[in-house]
Order: structure tokens, then C-alpha cells, then sequence
């Protein structure tokens, strides 16, 4: 079976898509761990995000990479947005779970959660916005490389 499936999408140049049944699933995403790049993937979904949800996807998480934090790439949709305690438990601990995080969407998206979740404060963690998830991995594999 092709571990990638490559699908061309309307404001992304190429999206690489781990296929459904390879993905560990998870309330507020997907995940696929590529042991050979050392990038987590993940699916986002539109569910609003609690602290208790963040909770429980931490421990997801966790239990794909074990307790090293990995770099992630996140393919972005929209959705609700979360609460202050959701924010504010989100930012302290991302560092715990992630190394640094690349965001795959459409124009702007990326831009405005990080205007939200970042505003007052720089992110624990280096962080960047894509259209293409090509340069978002080759970002983030740029990094593990430094």
C-alpha cells in the first residue's frame, strides 16, 4: 500500500495525505507518525477545542510518539474557536508535546490562529505558516537538521 496519496486541493499546491486507515484517531484530529522523517502529521477536525480535549489529545499524542516532543505538521480547517483556559492551557503546553510546528492551510487561516493564540506572547516553539505542505516539511526537517 502507497503510504502517501497525493491530492491536489484548491489553495494548496500538493497535499500529502497519509491514507484514513494508517491515521490514529483522535476527538479534535488525526495523526500519522512518519518514523522515517520523524514528523508527526496531523488532520485536523472542527471540533472546538476544551481544555479537556487538549488534555486528552496530549495523551494521544503521546501514546503515537512517546514523551520526546516531536515536530508537527498540522493541515488547518476551521473551527471553532477556543476559549481563554483552551488557549492559555494549549500555549504551556505545546512545548511538552511538539518541537515545532509547521500549519498547512488556505491563506490566512494559519495567520489568524496564531494571531489568537499568540498575541501577547511569542510562541514556546518555532512556528510557521504554509499553503504548500512540501515547504512545511522540508521547514521542519530543516530544523531536526540544524
Amino acid at each position: 500500500m502507497n503510504k502517501y496519496i497525493h491530492l491536489s486541493e484548491k489553495n494548496t499546491s500538493v497535499m500529502i495525505k497519509h491514507s484514513t486507515e494508517e491515521r490514529v484517531k483522535g476527538e479534535i484530529a488525526d495523526y500519522f507518525f512518519d518514523s522515517t522523517d520523524g514528523i508527526l502529521y496531523s488532520y485536523s477536525k472542527k471540533t472546538k477545542r476544551t481544555v479537556h480535549l487538549i488534555q486528552e489529545n496530549i495523551k494521544l499524542v503521546q501514546s503515537i510518539v512517546g514523551e520526546k516532543p516531536v515536530p508537527l505538521l498540522i493541515y488547518l480547517c476551521n473551527s471553532p474557536v477556543p476559549d481563554k483556559a483552551a488557549r492559555t492551557y494549549s500555549t504551556q503546553n505545546l512545548s511538552k508535546v511538539y518541537s515545532a510546528m509547521a500549519m498547512v492551510s488556505k491563506p490566512g487561516l494559519s495567520q489568524y490562529i496564531m494571531n489568537i493564540l499568540f498575541r501577547f506572547s511569542r510562541p514556546p516553539i518555532p512556528m510557521r505558516s504554509f499553503v504548500d505542505d512540501q515547504k512545511a516539511r522540508a521547514w521542519l526537517q530543516s530544523l531536526t537538521h540544524e
